[in-house]
């Protein structure tokens, strides 16, 4: 969706244009020798390089063409959410009954009905996956139930139906950072596998978490011998919730990799069921979607209760995760929780769609003095081809986001940055030294022939200073570009103005 509200640009044209007095040549001219490597000859350059105290252009080059930007479209998607949700937002996911419980048996179903949280799962519960589902299952007990005469529903209707973003490559689709989208996820909507290399020649040993039957895996693995190089291959079928692994492991090692699951609702409530059972409490029903049935439930209805809620961590907490460990999900369901929460009056678009999530975070571009008209946006996570913006687009708004007059949404959107060497983090094995260590803040972006960084450096100087620098369609190795990346920015970060 391009987003074509380019009229009411110049009333919201809120910060100056960054075109004031442009940087001394000499870094001008080191910045212009590290990408006019030759190695670059068929490569695209864009940059664009602002003080934040003074609006001084320090650096530019194709500042104002497109560019894809891989993940760095993150900034723009959790800069709209902190702005328009608020650093303390909160989602709320609710377990729901809607039939009476007579001795002991709950005579009806249970309903998990989702608000679009992206982190119920082990990541902020110290690793355990099934944490919320067990004291899901306390709340039961305290309640005198140890039996669901009906079955699970997951209700993911807070979001629409569209599980995959615009433009996304089939054969990314088996992996983690391909993760299908619904209002109701769990675990990251993957299934975390383990090959264990026994004797060479045998197959692995397949260990996964949750320990779930809905997934089937194929293993056509193969223990190589010690010392030699790991080959990664999985593979999930299309459609299905089979997956073929066909690695090639060393003796001696292991391999975890998190892999896709297919229909994230019903993984929900399938490994609901499988706790719930585990705990002692029997359902009688199937799990299923609620998509499945040719009734919804009626929330209106004075049979329906709640058994019990999840209350997710704050959105401040949701936004590190996104930009610090590029969480494709996550910002995925961030985008459409923008859609649903903020929606655009007066628009055709699905409430609970990327389409009016997008809508949505216009606002905050427009405030930040971005053309829309000049942004394509697709998708939330940047894993779309199809994403075009600009060096300036993205140094306007990450100078937005430096001077925003609610500082508590500017400390929660700073704070989600990386830092450079800082450990899990996408920039754990960059800027491991240099002045850049430790100073610079920035999201990183890669995909296919793309790599970008775009984020905040203190010179030498004292100076703030906002960039973006993207490479499109060039043909070296990736860890070339991100060098020649890397090395532009400590010169930044060495700069004495």
């Amino acid at each position: 969706m391009r987003l074509r509200i380019w009229p009411i640009l110049l009333l919201l044209w809120t910060l100056p244009a960054p075109v004031h007095a442009q940087s001394p040549r000499p870094l001008q001219a080191t910045l212009d020798r590290v990408l006019d490597d030759p190695a670059y000859e068929t490569a695209f350059w864009g940059a664009l390089v602002l003080d934040l105290r003074d609006s001084t252009v320090l650096y530019a080059r194709h500042a104002r063409q497109n560019f894809t930007p891989a993940s760095v479209t993150k900034l723009f998607i959790t800069a709209a959410a902190l702005e328009q949700l608020g650093p303390d937002f909160r989602y709320v996911t609710r377990l729901l009954a809607d039939g009476p419980v007579v001795d002991g048996v709950l005579q009806g179903n249970l309903i998990v009905r989702g608000a679009g949280d992206p982190a119920i799962g082990g990541r902020f519960t110290d690793g355990d996956r099934t944490a919320t589902f067990r004291a899901w299952a306390d709340s039961l007990r305290r309640r005198g139930i140890h039996r669901i005469a009906g079955g699970l529903i997951g209700d993911d209707d807070y979001f629409d139906d569209t599980p995959l973003g615009t433009g996304w490559s089939w054969d990314d689709l088996t992996y983690w950072y391909a993760a299908e989208i619904s209002a109701l996820s769990f675990n990251d909507n993957c299934v975390d596998v383990t090959i264990e290399a026994r004797r060479p020649g045998e197959p692995g040993r397949l260990t996964w978490e949750p320990p779930t039957t809905y997934v089937t895996l194929i293993n056509q693995t193969y223990t190589t011998p010690a010392g030699q190089q790991l080959k990664e291959g999985y593979r999930r079928l299309p459609g299905t919730n089979t997956i073929v692994l066909f690695s090639r492991v060393p003796e001696g090692r292991r391999d975890t990799e998190s892999l896709t699951v297919h229909n994230p609702t019903r993984y929900f409530v399938h490994v609901l069921r499988e706790v719930l059972l585990a705990e002692g409490i029997a359902v009688e029903g199937q799990p299923v979607d609620v998509d499945e049935l040719s009734t919804k439930p009626d929330y209106t209805a004075p049979n329906l209760w709640t058994v019990a809620t999840y209350t997710s961590p704050p959105l401040s907490e949701i936004v590190r995760v996104i930009n610090r460990r590029s969480q494709n999900l996550y910002a995925e369901m961030l985008l459409r929780t923008l859609g649903a929460e903020r929606p655009v009056p007066d628009s055709t678009l699905a409430p609970g769609s990327a389409e009016m999530g997008l809508a949505a975070a216009a606002r905050t571009w427009l405030r930040a003095g971005i053309d829309t008209s000049r942004v394509q946006l697709v998708d939330g996570s940047g894993l779309s081809a199809q994403n075009l913006v600009s060096p300036e687009a993205t140094v306007r708004l990450l100078a937005y986001m430096a001077a925003h007059p609610d500082r508590a949404v500017w400390r929660a959107f700073y704070a989600s940055l990386p830092t450079g060497g800082e450990e899990a983090t996408t920039l754990q094995n960059r800027f491991r030294a240099g002045r850049a260590r430790g100073n610079v803040r920035a999201k990183t972006g890669t995909i296919s022939n793309t790599s970008a960084l775009a984020g905040y450096v203190r010179t030498a100087g004292g100076r703030l200073l906002a960039f973006a620098i993207f490479c499109n369609h060039y043909t070296v190795p990736t860890r070339q570009v991100r060098r020649t990346i890397d090395a532009f920015v400590e010169h930044l970060a060495r700069s004495r103005s």
